[in-house]
């Protein structure tokens, strides 16, 4: 019975490495355009450029507003000081995201009807927000 059981055991041990190895292994889809990071169902409604590397993007939905720091042309090699975050005036809620990125920082998301928003982002130091904006 105990050798039945340490069978058993074995087998789901190995069967959880698997299954852990083929997900860690599969590759996370990457946007390929910001508005892309966000998703078909937003359009974009605003942007700003962080000098010459890299621009903010806003996009909406009607309810929902999306962020996104984009490199304008990264080598894919190297991983940028990226910064996004929206910012809901009705009660100060924030959504951001920040870390180092090969390409863009992001999508952060933000229910926001009905009031109006501050959003911005960085690159490597070079940082924009804007007022209370979009006010919807």
């Amino acid at each position: 019975m105990r050798k039945i059981q340490r069978m058993a055991a074995l087998a789901l041990s190995v069967l959880g490495m698997v299954a852990g190895t083929m997900l860690v292994a599969a590759p996370a889809e990457a946007a390929t355009t910001p508005s892309g990071a966000c998703g078909s169902s937003y359009h974009q409604i605003d942007h700003h450029a962080l000098g010459s590397v890299a621009d903010v993007y806003l996009f909406y939905n009607g309810s929902t507003n999306c962020a996104v720091t984009w490199v304008r042309s990264p080598n894919g090699t190297t991983r940028y000081d990226l910064r996004v975050q929206i910012e809901r005036q009705s009660d100060l809620v924030m959504s951001p995201d920040w870390g180092y990125y090969y390409y863009y920082a992001g999508p952060v998301t933000l229910y926001a009807p009905n009031t109006c928003i501050s959003w911005g982002g960085s690159f490597e130091g070079i940082s924009w927000m804007s007022g209370w904006s979009h006010c919807g």
